[in-house]
């Protein structure tokens, strides 16, 4: 078992006020903790990998196909692999929460 502090990660600026963090990764999963700042997007993009996910802090809003899916404190939520999406911190404080991929996503193009 390998144990992965958050503290024991650096948090990369994969865009403007985006952060993520790789955590621990197994043979069919992989977790990251993101921070997004205020105002802060993560742009359109897809990836082979289911992604599911849960937001502690704040609240973040996808765009997927064009709808908007507003993704609240204590809200989960999932993405299928390869479907296209973004996400907008639309409030005043940081949204804090982490992705789990399936499989792993290891080779990431933002670090």
């Amino acid at each position: 078992m390998e144990s992965i502090p958050l503290s024991d990660r650096d948090a990369v600026e994969a865009t403007d006020g985006v952060y993520l963090a790789q955590l621990a990764a197994g043979d069919r999963m992989s977790i990251q903790h993101f921070r997004i700042e205020s105002g802060a997007t993560v742009p359109k993009h897809s990836h082979e990998h289911e992604q599911t996910g849960f937001v502690y802090s704040g609240a973040l809003t996808f765009v997927v196909d064009g709808e908007e899916v507003v993704v609240k404190e204590q809200d989960s939520y999932a993405i299928p692999g390869d479907e296209p999406h973004a996400a907008e911190n639309r409030g005043d404080t940081p949204v804090l929460g982490i992705d789990v991929f399936s499989p792993p996503r290891l080779d990431v193009p933002w670090k």
